[in-house]
């Protein structure tokens, strides 16, 4: 029997796909979750081990990796409100320290590192963003945002100047089933619920979450050491995109746009009513800010190098209503 994959985060809604997938292949799995946290698969699957830790403490983490082939780093906190969290550095940050320590001391061939599309520079739809762009969004203030290209600097700088064998992943905005909490997909029931009056005037990248799952095991075996890749697929403007999964959803589209300058006025007065209730309000203005732009991005180097799926989002949003209504979400 093949060597484990240790993946952290192995119980979020990436990690779940990316456990599904290395199961797919034949590949053992070594978990590591939080202490506590319920063993979130089948108990009687022999190829499926468990290390609870708390990611941010060295010697709880020490020996994750004992045995294990290479490393899936997945976990990470991805709260934007409020917008200044210290536990986001905690996970983001310190975590990603202990995972490379554990990566170093047991010799792993290959780690695979999770981030974000947010730590590059995003374009237009026409000259979209790519891994060659200088980090923009520190211009918002989320500490989500910069806690994340903090974590992706680590990396770098262990795979340059420690030689780790570390390749980079970052995702876009993922869709599609299995997502428990919800996360992302939690979008399909605002919309589904007609809970979402207008659109911003900006848009993002949207990605299939079982593409971002195939990519990244392919990255155990493909990809440069080194090397960054954006995981994405579709640019929409919010408009677009609304419309497009409203009428999946057999629901009316949100009808009115949002002016940029009333949504960065609503967050303003939401950072007022967090500032006097000590509760984070619907929004801040660091998320109206990112709505009011375009985050556009391409994801050519990834379908190259990593052999990146491209399934369309209605296919993703489909699935992904599926599992809610098979999971009495809706």
């Amino acid at each position: 029997m093949p060597a484990p994959v240790l993946v952290t985060g192995a119980n979020g809604f990436l990690g779940r796909h990316l456990v599904a997938e290395l199961r797919r292949r034949g590949q053992p799995v070594r978990a590591l979750l939080r202490p506590g946290t319920p063993a979130p698969f089948d108990a009687a699957d022999t190829d499926i081990s468990y290390h609870f830790a708390d990611i941010t403490e060295a010697a709880q983490v020490a020996g994750a990796a004992e045995g294990c082939a290479a490393i899936i780093h997945a976990a990470a906190r991805a709260s934007v409100n409020p917008a200044r969290d210290p536990a986001l550095w905690a996970t983001n940050v310190v975590g990603t320290e202990r995972v490379l320590q554990e990566a170093h001391r047991a010799a792993v061939g290959r780690l695979v590192y999770i981030g974000t599309a947010n730590v590059f520079g995003f374009g237009t739809k026409d000259q979209p963003g790519d891994e060659t762009r200088p980090y923009a969004g520190r211009r918002y203030g989320l500490d989500y945002m910069d806690s994340k290209r903090a974590a992706t600097d680590l990396v770098l700088r262990a795979a340059s100047q420690q030689h780790l064998p570390a390749v980079l992943v970052h995702p876009t905005f993922m869709l599609g089933p299995n997502d428990a909490k919800p996360t992302s997909n939690a979008l399909l029931l605002e919309l589904y619920r007609r809970r979402l009056p207008g659109y911003p005037p900006g848009g993002k990248n949207y990605v299939h979450v079982h593409d971002v799952a195939t990519a990244t095991v392919n990255a155990l075996s493909m990809g440069r050491v080194g090397e960054s890749y954006l995981l994405g697929n579709e640019n929409l403007s919010y408009q677009e995109a609304f419309t497009r999964l409203a009428r999946m959803l057999d629901v009316p589209p949100p009808r009115w746009p949002i002016p940029a300058s009333l949504a960065m006025v609503y967050g303003k007065l939401c950072d007022v009513k967090t500032r006097l209730t000590g509760r984070p309000a619907q929004l801040n203005a660091a998320m109206a800010a990112v709505a009011n732009d375009g985050h556009y991005f391409s994801a050519q180097k990834a379908r190259t190098e990593l052999s990146l799926p491209q399934t369309s989002i209605d296919q993703a949003a489909a699935e992904a209503m599926a599992w809610f209504q098979a999971n009495n979400y809706v």
